[in-house]
């Protein structure tokens, strides 16, 4: 019974550490994706500025407004999900332990896939 019992302890594992990669590449995925929408945004904001820049008048304050706080968003999105990702794959490299610091009760879970609540990545 003992052989039955490592086979299915390395089923388990080679399962967790495939779900682990699988969880990283949606996350790197996300971030992709995220990073695109700032593109956009930026792109967006750029042509708004330009188009009034070549009618002389200033680009109107609402619409400046709503294009930053978009791209904002964006680029705050983006930053946590790399960061996420980059997270994920560290701990994946470390076979899944936690740092030294860290409590043995987390030990055994993976990162979070977002920051705490109020925390923000650059602006």
């Amino acid at each position: 019974m003992a052989i039955w019992d490592k086979l299915k302890q390395g089923i388990d594992k080679v399962e967790k550490v495939a779900t682990e990669a699988i969880d990283e590449g949606k996350t790197r995925l996300d971030a992709r994706r995220a990073r695109q929408a700032t593109d956009q945004a930026a792109q967006a904001l750029g042509y708004a500025v330009f188009r009034a820049w070549e009618q002389g008048q200033p680009l109107d304050a609402v619409t400046l407004d709503r294009l930053a706080r978009a791209l904002r968003e964006h680029e705050q999105n983006a930053v946590r999900l790399e960061a996420a990702a980059g997270d994920a794959a560290e701990w994946r490299k470390r076979g899944g332990e936690a740092p030294a610091a860290a409590s043995a009760s987390a030990a055994n879970e993976p990162p979070p896939a977002e920051p705490a609540a109020g925390t923000t990545g650059p602006t």
